[in-house]
């Protein structure tokens, strides 16, 4: 979940990290800290809170040295406080890490025994603690630090540096995303690409169990057996420009007003428009012949995957699974022969969609993903990628990566369905011409942005909100109850609609609005009903849907937000707007933090 960046140089490097970590801020920013070497001694500056208490700290004294390392930190173990704040240092060593060391309490038992003296309630503390303890032994800085690696459980990414060792510094990752860039007279360690883009282009990415050593011009990468191995140097297309937020208050709402732009990229991607057809794109499996379909996923687009269910079964006619990546790596699931599996992460990084996918290339499935980071830990252990074009997503709470998700998701339940002729052939250019109705109507449903805006002020007076949908709707419905829940901290949940009176009605008061995702469609009389049941209990309705919707919908609707009317194989990504814009406004009405929301982190990379 942290975000760690080393530099050796030919320049005081102090800056370059700093600048670094504001690109991987969205991984972590409980506390940030930097340490280099001056004279050849351990010399550190953190600061607890967002980056700019470290800027300040700097500015106030600033660190010399041409080799260091940077952290920005999600807190697992320890209070976000500047003491637990990283590089973590002795007076021989200093550490950066992100992941956890399950066995940590083991090690400081033994260490502490021989004389070691913890300053901090982390994990990541002990790991300077063995290193020294191998360098007083009488250990080089390479076997030392190669011995304390290999006591370590758990997940990590590692960054370490040495008194007096001004061209040396090893990495070495075991489940958490590490990257080497190589540069003219300088090398670097970053979590990601988009962490070394300013400084280069050339990079390679660690595989599982990698450890790298690094000197101002080289770098030495064995695997997890000891054997020095090469790892291919890719010339990423990561851009080197800080995002910005352009003119908008806040990256979320920049980033929920760019999805007409990325979903029309995502979908230039997948669809030739002169000819209505989908493009051909390379799949490892014959789709026509799967039994099954398994998606997996995490928060935001674990939604992404409960819609996708209705598509493949309703337009593929395959029965499809979806699971939360931490329940299904541990349930040992039967997974049939010749099986689909689909992964969807926004990073590409998320610890428990990496350990799924794992688990079922051991059971024989073929796996595609869908993701954001082309270069990502999942990406990589795929058998093949659709990417999202959505671009670097800033904001914690995601929105854009959904839509353009949903997106890709379409296409490939569209393929799906030509592949096993449950498609008729004639119906592909209709089908396509619809996905690329997308971007349109998404940007006519960005137009109720200012009545969302009004109605948000009093939903933030709110303690509890409940959202109803159905159908496809209905994972709509999920979705816009976390987005409240993770930037506004109200309390909100999301239910199917015709699970209302099986016990959720008994939350109805005038003090609970309720937001209900009913466009015109095959369920809208049903979903129509469940919300009469609410307003004769005195709740307070805000409907979401077309214009006929509304018009249908009848009296006694405390709120209306109307969106355009479509095809129900698009309405729950364009239905995916209102809800999104409703979670940004009332966020913003409360004066929360909107795009670095208390407790979480952009990328998970821990379980």
């Amino acid at each position: 979940m942290c975000g760690i960046v080393g530099i050796i140089g030919t320049e005081p490097v102090a800056p370059v990290i700093l600048e670094a970590l504001k690109r991987l801020e969205y991984r972590g920013y409980d506390s940030a800290g930097i340490a280099t070497l001056t004279h050849g001694d351990i010399e550190r500056r953190r600061a607890e809170g967002k980056l700019f208490n470290l800027e300040k700290a700097l500015e106030a004294s600033p660190l010399d040295g041409t080799i260091g390392i940077g952290h920005t930190r999600w807190a697992t173990h320890g209070a976000p406080i500047e003491r637990n704040a990283h590089p973590h240092a002795t007076d021989r060593v200093a550490i950066v890490h992100n992941g956890i060391i399950e066995n940590f309490r083991e090690l400081r038992e033994r260490l502490s025994a021989h004389g070691a003296v913890f300053a901090t309630e982390t994990d990541s503390e002990v790991i300077a603690h063995l290193v020294t303890h191998y360098l007083d032994q009488g250990m080089d800085p390479r076997k030392a630090a190669d011995t304390a690696i290999s006591e370590l459980e758990g997940a990590f990414a590692l960054g370490i540096i040495f008194r007096g060792e001004e061209n040396l510094m090893i990495g070495a990752r075991r489940g958490s995303p590490l990257a080497v860039g190589y540069g003219v007279n300088s090398m670097y360690l970053g979590s990601d690409a988009f962490a070394l883009a300013p400084m280069t282009n050339r990079v390679a990415f660690l595989e599982e169990g990698d450890r790298v050593e690094i000197t101002r011009d080289s770098a030495v990468i064995r695997d997890a057996n000891g054997y020095e191995v090469k790892r291919p140097i890719k010339i990423t297309d990561v851009s080197a420009a800080l995002v910005d937020k352009g003119n908008h208050r806040h990256f979320m709402a920049k980033e929920i007003f760019e999805q007409p732009e990325v979903i029309g990229h995502t979908l230039s991607e997948y669809i030739d428009p002169l000819n209505d057809t989908l493009r051909d794109i390379a799949l490892p499996v014959d789709l026509a012949s799967v039994p099954k379909v398994t998606i997996i996923a995490c928060g935001t687009a674990f939604y992404a995957g409960l819609v996708a269910k209705y598509w493949f079964e309703k337009y593929a006619r395959v029965s499809a699974e979806v699971d939360i990546a931490s329940e299904f790596r541990y349930r040992e699931a039967a997974l049939p022969e010749g099986g689909l599996a689909i992964f969807i992460s926004q990073s590409g990084e998320t610890a428990d969609t990496l350990a799924a996918l794992q688990y079922c290339k051991t059971e024989g499935q073929k796996v595609i993903s869908i993701v954001n980071v082309t270069e990502s830990s999942i990406a990589r252990a795929s058998d093949a990628i659709m990417p999202t074009y959505a671009g670097p997503e800033i904001g914690v709470a995601s929105t854009k990566a959904f839509t353009c998700q949903l997106t890709t998701l379409a296409v490939l339940a569209i393929r799906m369905g030509l592949a096993r002729g449950t498609i008729a052939k004639g119906e592909e250019g209709r089908l396509v011409r619809t996905l690329l109705e997308v971007p349109r109507h998404v940007a006519e449903a960005l137009g109720q942005d200012n009545a969302i805006q009004a109605l948000s002020a009093e939903i933030a007076k709110a303690r509890d909100v409940l959202y109803l949908g159905r159908g496809h709707n209905y994972p709509i419905a999920l979705e816009g109850a976390l987005k409240l829940k993770e930037i506004s901290y109200i309390h909100a949940e999301g239910y199917a609609a015709g699970e209302l009176k099986h016990g959720p009605i008994a939350l109805i008061d005038e003090e609970v609005p309720v937001v209900v995702i009913s466009p015109v469609d095959p369920l809208f009389e049903k979903t129509i009903s469940n919300m009469q049941e609410v307003i004769a209990r005195g709740g307070h309705v805000v409907l979401i849907a077309d214009k006929e919707g509304i018009a249908r919908a009848g009296d006694g609707l405390w709120a209306k937000v109307e969106v355009p009317a479509v095809d129900p194989l698009i309405a729950p990504i364009v239905n995916a707007i209102p809800v999104q814009l409703l979670a940004y406004h009332t966020a913003v009405s409360k004066g929360t933090d909107v795009d670095q929301p208390r407790n979480l982190a952009k990328s998970v990379t821990v379980e």
